[in-house]
C-alpha cells in the first residue's frame, strides 16, 4: 500500500513544492512600489485635468444637478450630494465641501506616491475616489473603474516596503514582508484574467477581424485626435491593428510569464496603451494601463542578494501534512 501511494504522494509534493515557489517565495517589494508611484502619478494627473471643472462634475449645482445626477446614478453607494446636504445645518456649504473633498483626495494620493503611511494614505485615496466616482457616475469609465480596484488593492498589501518614506524612517521592515510574492501573483492574476476576458469578448464578434472597430475608434468624433480618413484606402491597416489588438489582450495570459516572451508582450500591450492615448484622446487609460504592465511584470521582484533571502515555507518545515514522512524518491 505504501509503495502505491509513494508516488502520488511525491507527485503531491512536487505540485506543492511549485505552488510554494510560485505564491510564498521571497521576492522585492519593488514591483508593488513601482505600481504605488505609478498609480498615485496617473491619479494626481488626472485630478489636475479636472480640476478646473472641479465643481461642474461633482456639485449639486453642477452640469448634472442634483436629482437628475440621482437619477441617473447607477448606485445607491454615497455620493458628495448627499454629505452636502446633510451638513447643510452646520453651515459648511457646497463649495468648501466640494472642494474639501478634493484636497482630501489629492492629499492621500500625495502621501501615497511618496510612500507616507502607505497602506492608510491607500485606504483614505480609495474612499475619497468612491466618494467623487459615485457622484460623478454617468463620467466615470474604465480607468476609474481600475484604479478603484488597484487602490483597493494597495490597502492591504505591503507597497510601502520600497521606495518609500516609510522605509526611510524605519516605519517598514528592514526586508520585503512575507506576503510580498503572494500579494504580487494576486495582482499580476487579476491583470492576466482582466486580458484574457477583454481579448475572448472582442474575439467573439466580426468587428476586431475585420477592422471596423479600429475604423471605428480613430473616427468617431469624441475619440478622433488626427485625421486618419486616408486609411479607407488601405482597409488592410486596421485590420491588421485589430488582429494585433486581439492577439495581445487574447494572448496576454500566456505570453507574459515565460521569460522568452516578457518583455515583448510588456513592449506590445505598452504601445497598445499608448496608442489609445495618442489616437483616441484617452490618456489617462492608455497611461493607467500601461503602468500596471509595466509595474507588475517589467519590474523584477527578484529580491537583492538572493542566496541571503528567508527561506521559503517549504524550506521552513511548511510540507503538506500528507507527504511528511513519505519516502522521496531518489534523485535521478
Amino acid at each position: 500500500m505504501s509503495g502505491r501511494a509513494a508516488p502520488l504522494l511525491a507527485a503531491l509534493e512536487r505540485a506543492w513544492r511549485a505552488i510554494d515557489r510560485f505564491a510564498f517565495a521571497p521576492a522585492s517589494a519593488m514591483p508593488l512600489a513601482a505600481l504605488r508611484i505609478g498609480l498615485a502619478s496617473v491619479l494626481l494627473l488626472q485630478a489636475a485635468m479636472v480640476a478646473p471643472v472641479f465643481l461642474d462634475l461633482y456639485g449639486r449645482t453642477g452640469i448634472l444637478q442634483g436629482p437628475l445626477n440621482d437619477m441617473l446614478a447607477r448606485s445607491d453607494l454615497l455620493r458628495v450630494g448627499w454629505l452636502i446636504d446633510g451638513l447643510a445645518p452646520l453651515g459648511i456649504g457646497e463649495a468648501a465641501f466640494v472642494k474639501g473633498t478634493g484636497a482630501l483626495y489629492a492629499l492621500a494620493l500625495v502621501a501615497l506616491l511618496l510612500g507616507w503611511r502607505a497602506r492608510a494614505a491607500a485606504a483614505l485615496a480609495w474612499l475619497t475616489h468612491l466618494l467623487l466616482m459615485m457622484t460623478a457616475d454617468s463620467t466615470s469609465y474604465g480607468a476609474d473603474s481600475y484604479a478603484h480596484i488597484f487602490l483597493f488593492y494597495l490597502m492591504w498589501m505591503p507597497s510601502g516596503a520600497a521606495l518609500s518614506l516609510d522605509r526611510r524612517l524605519g516605519r517598514a521592515p528592514a526586508g520585503p514582508p512575507p506576503t510580498t510574492r503572494l500579494s504580487l501573483r494576486v495582482l499580476q492574476v487579476h491583470l492576466c484574467v482582466s486580458y484574457l476576458a477583454s481579448g475572448l469578448s472582442k474575439a467573439s464578434g466580426a468587428q476586431w477581424w475585420n477592422g471596423d472597430a479600429v475604423w471605428r475608434s480613430v473616427m468617431l468624433p469624441e475619440y478622433r485626435q488626427l485625421d486618419l480618413s486616408w486609411l479607407a484606402q488601405h482597409p488592410w491597416i486596421p485590420t491588421l491593428a485589430g488582429w494585433l489588438v486581439l492577439l495581445v489582450e487574447a494572448g496576454y495570459a500566456f505570453f507574459i510569464w515565460p521569460r522568452q516572451t516578457r518583455r515583448l508582450w510588456v513592449a506590445a500591450t505598452v504601445a497598445l496603451h499608448l496608442g489609445i492615448a495618442v489616437f483616441m484622446g484617452l490618456v489617462v487609460f492608455g497611461v493607467l494601463m500601461a503602468v500596471l504592465t509595466l509595474a507588475l511584470f517589467g519590474v523584477s521582484a527578484e529580491p537583492c542578494g538572493s542566496r541571503g533571502s528567508p527561506p521559503t515555507r517549504l524550506q521552513r518545515g511548511g510540507v503538506p501534512p500528507a507527504t511528511r514522512g513519505a519516502e522521496r524518491p531518489a534523485p535521478v
